[in-house]
């Protein structure tokens, strides 16, 4: 028998070379390239004679789609609002999740937190190959959870893992991480492609064949992407990612994909002593402590999924001794804050080229979306001339390259956030304003065309 040729692998993407190399040309990272176990081929039975193999008629298995019930109790509630949208409306029966984020964000703490609902009617076994069952046990008495539905298996050999699911058959299973679980026939330690590929392969197997829904708690790399390889996020049904800052407070946990609701949906929630809490009104959070006659301060609407969210925007032009200024953005887009100051000395003639800027969003969100240009653009033109913004101003449009604004969508939930929290002017573009029923809002819109129109609406509000 001809022995099997050694491969080499790449431990952060997966692409396989026939030798080793020192950078991997696929994801360009240096030093990841390993020996990998050879795969031994079962060679392929001829279709002719009488030893050949049959194929099995699967034919009885095919079913009309109208055929297949669904049942009502379908989903898990997981006690956490928050997270039960992100989901979809909650646990999925038979689903795979798989939760990432950077280290301390409170991946697990999440996971416990929901055992104490979970737990009330359903069986939940939580393995961990990270920590040991005592320690578990101090962190669940910190997080006040005692539910008696609660078993603890300390383990990290996947196929175990797997025989005790379908033995024992829990409602719900939790795995604290994939990166320690390991598969015994193959050569590679735990945490590397292989072993990361076939344990989630195992699970997802698993889930669907008792209908047990199954938490993956995954690492990320430096980069922030999930460890391991990327057919690992094809396998399963739903990915959710834990952004923040684990040095404050504020998490949100967002869905990158879902096969069982949408993937705009964001969950809030806040970091204390006794775990996560959930943040059912993050504006209001996120504008508590607002400075008052300050300027280079804007507040803006954005939304998320389905829901708006108040953030505001703080900028700082401060003269520069550098013969290039600096430009730093925290939480909004570099390459856009470079545009907006482009537009803003062009057509509008304000010269930020002695000038040092720094943008940031505060409470640790991100302004991905378009709508915050405008915001932006004010609170830039605020910290330039040094006239503050009213407490009261909310701002929200797309900025051109001629300095003009485009309309944006979602508008009448945008006002409507705005009112509740109790702003008195709305700046918006002009084509916006025309779909909407004016009479319906009590707070004053203003609908201009362009940035000019825009900073001359902020001047007659302060005068």
């Amino acid at each position: 028998m001809a022995k099997a040729k050694t491969y080499y692998e790449c431990t952060a993407c997966g692409q396989q070379y026939p030798k080793w190399n020192g950078r991997c040309t696929a994801c360009g990272a240096w030093n990841t390239i390993e020996e990998a176990l050879p795969e031994i081929k079962v060679p392929a039975r001829s279709s002719g004679g009488g030893n050949a193999h049959r194929a099995a008629d699967l034919s009885a298995q095919i079913r009309e789609l109208s055929e297949i019930g669904t049942n009502e109790d379908i989903r898990y509630d997981t006690g956490m609002s928050e997270l039960n949208r992100v989901l979809g409306g909650g646990l999925v029966k038979g689903s795979v999740v798989l939760l990432g984020g950077e280290p301390g964000i409170g991946k697990s703490t999440m996971l416990l937190q929901i055992c104490q609902k979970l737990g009330e009617n359903h069986s939940v076994l939580y393995v961990s190959g990270e920590e040991s069952a005592r320690q578990i046990k101090l962190r669940a008495q910190r997080l006040h959870v005692d539910t008696e539905n609660l078993y603890i298996l300390t383990v990290n050999d996947a196929e175990a893992i797997c025989d005790t699911i379908m033995q024992s058959e829990p409602d719900i299973v939790m795995i604290d991480s994939i990166q320690t679980m390991h598969l015994s026939g193959l050569a590679s330690g735990s945490g590397s492609v292989p072993q990361v590929r076939e344990c989630t392969s195992l699970f997802m197997q698993t889930a669907k064949a008792k209908e047990i829904p199954i938490f993956l708690v995954g690492h990320v790399t430096k980069e922030g992407a999930i460890a391991g390889p990327k057919v690992m996020e094809h396998i399963v049904d739903v990915v959710l990612i834990f952004e923040g800052d684990r040095y404050q407070s504020v998490r949100v946990l967002r869905a990158v994909k879902n096969r069982f609701g949408s993937t705009n949906e964001i969950g809030v929630f806040e970091m204390n002593d006794l775990g996560l809490s959930e943040v059912e009104n993050p504006s209001a959070m996120l504008l508590e402590g607002r400075p008052v006659g300050v300027s280079g301060t804007c507040v803006c609407c954005m939304m998320e999924g389905s829901r708006p969210i108040l953030a505001e925007i703080q900028a700082l032009c401060a003269k520069s001794t550098l013969s290039s200024p600096r430009r730093t953005a925290t939480g909004f887009d570099y390459n856009r804050v470079y545009i907006l100051l482009a537009v803003l000395e062009k057509r509008m003639g304000l010269y930020f080229g002695a000038l040092d800027v720094y943008l940031n969003i505060v409470g640790g969100f991100r302004l991905d979306e378009p709508a915050g240009d405008l915001a932006v653009a004010l609170s830039l033109y605020s910290a330039m001339m040094d006239k503050p913004i009213g407490e009261t101003v909310i701002a929200f449009g797309e900025v051109g390259l001629g300095g003009e604004l485009r309309a944006v969508s979602n508008a009448a939930q945008r006002i409507q956030e705005a009112e509740r929290l109790g702003f008195t002017l709305c700046i918006l573009p002009k084509h916006t304003l025309r779909t909407l029923q004016t009479d319906r809002y009590h707070i004053r819109l203003a609908g201009v065309s362009n940035l000019r129109e825009a900073f001359r609406v902020l001047e007659e509000h302060a005068g």
